[in-house]
């Protein structure tokens, strides 16, 4: 089952595509728009991280950090950065317990792959509740990035 809004934000040290540890313990009394996605160098992915990439100075100006997360490596996930010229951190959650932990993980995903992270967003608050959860079920789906938008204001 996924976070619910409500709910504490399950707390996470991950280590970042630059090998350095980041914990969401590090960005409380911000809040924290926090993306899942399957898979870097896939086309949905690459969409649902350059809009953020793209509206970054908006969440930036409302004193929120973005995150994202998957269970590529940290090599993988630098090059994927460098590429796209992501500005945020983007987190490698390859042992998984992170998209389990949120209820963002695909148990069978294409390919015969098992446990994948489903795309998802939330929303934490600066003392680290969830105000916005959404888990999407169908990998090629997007997020509400205008919910998501709102829920940062």
């Amino acid at each position: 089952m996924s976070i619910q809004k409500g709910q504490s934000a399950p707390q996470f040290t991950l280590f970042s595509s630059e090998l350095k540890e980041a914990s969401l313990a590090n960005f409380k009394g911000k809040k924290v728009v926090l993306h899942f996605f399957p898979m870097a160098f896939t086309g949905t992915c690459t969409t649902q991280l350059c809009t953020m990439r793209d509206n970054f100075g908006y969440y930036d100006g409302l004193n929120a950090q973005i995150l994202a997360i998957s269970v590529d490596s940290p090599f993988t996930l630098a090059k994927f950065k460098e590429e796209n010229n992501y500005q945020f951190p983007l987190l490698s959650d390859f042992n998984k317990e992170v998209s389990t932990a949120y209820g963002s993980i695909y148990h069978d995903f294409v390919f015969g792959m098992k446990g994948v992270s489903k795309r998802a967003a939330f929303v934490i608050d600066e003392d680290q509740k969830v105000i916005y959860a959404e888990v999407l079920e169908v990998a090629t789906d997007l997020p509400d990035f205008n919910a998501i938008a709102e829920a940062v204001k």
